[in-house]
């Protein structure tokens, strides 16, 4: 390698070169302070200018070196600000002042710099774009973010920012800290909750896409089994993994083939490990001395469940079911899928089972429905029931739930008040629905 061998001599002779000049420096330097010492020394007064320049060099240097200790590395004085001046920039601004979250949905042209230039938008407005999600269509993309911005940038301002961008099918929506949650990590936690529980598949479909409506139809329904999947603007249809469909509308917002994909994902997931309920027993001791157990129950409880119904009188069928007793057993295999819901089941000490609880997804309500045997009823068991359906509700983020009885049901009236929860009772010809709010909607509709 000739010009490394090159190049190797040229930086050796550079070297000799300057450690010459160096040496010669340093020789020319001490000739020069020997002249002038000789000069001093032998005047008359040589001893003491030597003394003065002596002095005058050392507070020179003391002074030099104060003064680049105090400019260069000293800290910053107190009450100085370091904090460069917000006044000219409003994102730094907003970070001073309360903001709040949102969820932004917008339509972009699938060109270079179109989302350069809906975040420059946003940054002129103070807004901290925290998440960005893409989602590729035909023809453009849709961008969903979720922001910080400033408490005192209205919806509208920030639709209009996005819209003077260049996008178009805007929509927002206040969000939470639960929505900082990345989406892997958010589908994984999806996932992990519908691998454990059969009933969470609807929940977690509403979780993961927000704001919709979510039903389940049984086999042999009309509209239940598609011939194919359905994606059409703001209306999704999924097969349901035991028969029928699941289909999950929106009122404004279209779902996009992304979120398709998502659904089916979980759908599938829900499909390979089939039907499954979660362990776990809790056993109670009634004021009388008895003691009972409470459990989830599932299809594997069928026969059970219909002993029961024979022990039932038909007054107390009638309160449950507010319909034909005659068709009530119907109804138990439909109730006691997790695909529709999740439900609890009371025990005796011998095994059989004396109550039955239903918390049943309704779309965007949730029902609470119990029928305890003749002979176990006013022990209080039907509160402890209905309190844990509402538990369960609150966990899955809902607002509401409600129970349909007759008017002349005083005992379900009784055991809804009990709650200490917000009722509201609606009358239709005899039927009385009992409407409890687990937690007040706070957030504002969205807008778009």
């Amino acid at each position: 390698m000739p010009h490394l061998t090159s190049a190797n001599a040229k930086a050796r002779q550079h070297h000799w070169r300057r450690d010459l000049i160096e040496l010669a420096a340093l020789f020319v330097a001490v000739a020069t302070a020997d002249l002038l010492a000789n000069l001093v020394a032998h005047g008359p007064d040589g001893p003491a200018l030597l003394c003065a320049s002596a002095a005058a060099l050392a507070a020179t240097t003391g002074f030099h070196t104060w003064w680049a200790r105090r400019h260069s590395h000293s800290p910053p004085a107190l009450g100085h600000d370091p904090t460069p001046d917000t006044d000219s920039d409003p994102a730094l601004t907003a970070d001073l002042g309360p903001s709040l979250l949102w969820r932004l949905r917008t339509t972009v042209r699938d060109t270079p710099g179109s989302l350069g230039a809906l975040c420059t938008a946003l940054a002129a407005h103070g807004v901290d774009i925290l998440t960005l999600q893409a989602h590729p269509l035909a023809e453009g993309t849709v961008d969903e973010f979720l922001l910080r911005a400033p408490a005192s940038l209205a919806p509208g301002g920030l639709t209009r920012a996005v819209t003077a961008a260049g996008g178009r099918d805007t929509w927002v929506e206040r969000a939470d800290t639960h929505d900082l949650v990345d989406t892997p990590t958010r589908m994984l936690n999806l996932a992990t909750r519908t691998a454990m529980d059969a009933a969470e598949l609807p929940l977690a479909l509403r979780q993961l896409f927000g704001r919709c409506s979510i039903r389940s139809l049984p086999a042999g329904r009309p509209g239940s089994a598609p011939y194919e999947e359905v994606l059409e603007g703001t209306v999704m249809r999924l097969r349901d993994p035991s028969g029928g469909s699941i289909t999950l509308e929106r009122a404004y917002l279209p779902f996009t083939p992304t979120e398709f994909a998502r659904a089916r994902a979980l759908v599938e997931l829900d499909a390979q490990l089939g039907v499954r309920v979660p362990e776990g027993r809790d056993v109670l001791t009634l004021p009388e001395g008895n003691e009972i157990t409470i459990r989830r129950a599932g299809p594997e409880d069928l026969a059970a469940a219909s002993a029961m119904h024979d022990r039932c009188s038909p007054a107390t069928l009638a309160q449950r079911y507010h319909g034909p007793v005659g068709d009530a057993d119907r109804y138990l295999q439909h109730l006691l899928s997790p695909r529709f819901g999740q439900t609890l089941a009371v025990e005796t000490a011998s095994g059989r089972i004396v109550a039955l609880a239903h918390l049943l997804w309704d779309g965007d309500e949730n029902e609470v429905a119990v029928l305890v045997e003749d002979g176990w009823q006013r022990r209080g068991i039907g509160v402890e029931l209905v309190r844990r359906l509402t538990d369960l509700a609150t966990g899955a983020n809902r607002d509401s739930v409600y129970a349909v009885t007759q008017a002349t049901n005083t005992g379900m009236v009784a055991t809804m008040r009990r709650l200490g929860l917000p009722l509201d009772y609606q009358v239709e010809d005899g039927t009385l629905v009992i409407t409890a709010t687990l937690s007040p909607a706070d957030a504002p509709a969205p807008t778009h």
